[in-house]
């Protein structure tokens, strides 16, 4: 995306925020790329042949967190007239901006704010809000401040494991565990340890049909690698599948007989898993022990295979070791990506420590170097 789309796009998305659909339907009616259109609001009920303007409610709808247009213009009126919606609105702006002050004034003003809900489809409550996560996208912020956010909120009243209906049913400290932003911030475990010592139960932090209610598992799922550790030590679950993301060879065993075989045959997608997560997360003893127990070097789970995995997750010595062993550097991933194509991805989006050397070792070993990339690679190399 080009600087230009970039503040086009930021203008359009300040127009869907604030519900001025005259705005945002002259951006779209003026956009020239159609497809980037669609890219950037498909997930909203865009529809390039609608109009405009109502393209433009939809966005705007979507974009609040509500229904309809109907739902959104109705919120809108109450809003004007409504001193507790209101409150409430600036009680959720005080929390993503960390302005202390602001939330205790609002909360001395009006106690009851505590327990109550966004009018949003969301429905959270002040205290989901500090998840930075699952509601309207300019109040995804984790401020330096969180915890003692978080402290004034909890110490107000609130319910520490009260539930908002994003992703079917998720907790605070589910919202906070599966989100990148406390991660930037290097407050993400502060903040589940206060939620924690409040009482929040990490095995009812998320719905049971979202990765079968399991929070470690979510977090794995939402490449939240960080807490995984910590959260098993805190009593979150850990079954077969997120065994691997921990690293945790005895539990990984302890599904074996003494045969070597999975005791209950119908999990062994969740030992593929578990192999998968151990390669993204570097887990070298929980991946031998599995490649000895059923699991093929060419395992192939939610399209992917160990050596995409390894890769991804800037794993070198894990890279070396799948090559020595046969891995298939041709093989494709869920989104058509070879181990070469996918690791320069990464190295673009998500770039790790390893992703240089790893793409390095790949194209010694033969990966084949298609379309453009050739191009990419030699940016990549001049970096160093």
């Amino acid at each position: 995306m080009t600087d230009i789309s970039i503040t086009q796009k930021s203008i359009a998305d300040q127009a869907a925020r604030d519900g001025n659909v005259t705005t945002l339907a002259d951006f779209i009616l003026n956009y020239g790329d159609r497809s980037q259109l669609s890219q950037w609001f498909g997930d909203t009920g865009y529809q390039p042949e609608n109009s405009p303007e109502e393209n433009a409610r939809l966005i705007i709808s979507h974009a609040n967190y509500f229904d309809s247009w109907a739902h959104y213009e109705k919120f809108k009126t109450g809003l004007s007239a409504n001193p507790s919606l209101q409150q409430f609105e600036q009680a959720a702006d005080a929390i993503a901006a960390g302005d202390a002050d602001t939330l205790k004034k609002l909360l001395a003003q009006r106690p009851g704010l505590i327990n109550e809900r966004s009018r949003r489809n969301h429905h959270s409550t002040l205290l989901n809000y500090v998840g930075a996560n699952g509601f309207e996208a300019w109040r995804q912020k984790t401020p330096q401040n969180a915890v003692e956010i978080a402290a004034i909120i909890l110490d107000a009243g609130a319910e520490v494991d009260a539930w908002g209906d994003m992703y079917r049913g998720t907790s605070t400290l589910g919202l906070v565990a599966t989100s990148v932003h406390p991660v930037i911030k290097g407050i993400q475990e502060e903040l589940m340890d206060i939620l924690i010592r409040h009482g929040a139960d990490p095995n009812h932090a998320v719905a049971a049909d979202y990765t079968d209610g399991n929070l470690i598992l979510a977090c794995l799922h939402n490449g939240r690698y960080e807490p995984v550790r910590y959260l098993a030590s805190k009593g979150a679950e850990v079954e077969l599948e997120g065994a691997g993301g921990i690293g945790d060879l005895e539990k990984v065993k302890s599904y074996f007989n003494e045969q070597g075989e999975l005791i209950n045959k119908s999990m062994a997608a969740k030992r593929d898993g578990c192999l998968i997560w151990a390669c993204v997360c570097g887990h070298r003893p929980v991946v031998e022990f599995l490649l000895n127990h059923g699991c093929g070097v060419r395992t192939v789970w939610d399209n992917t295979t160990p050596l995409h995995s390894a890769a991804y997750g800037g794993q070198v010595e894990l890279v070396k070791m799948l090559l020595n062993e046969g891995a298939d550097m041709e093989a494709l991933n869920g989104y058509g990506g070879t181990v070469l194509g996918s690791t320069l991805w990464a190295l673009y989006n998500s770039r790790r420590p390893g992703h240089l050397e790893i793409m390095e070792i790949l194209i010694a070993s033969g990966a084949v170097i298609k379309d453009d990339w050739q191009i990419y690679i030699d940016e990549k190399r001049a970096e160093t």
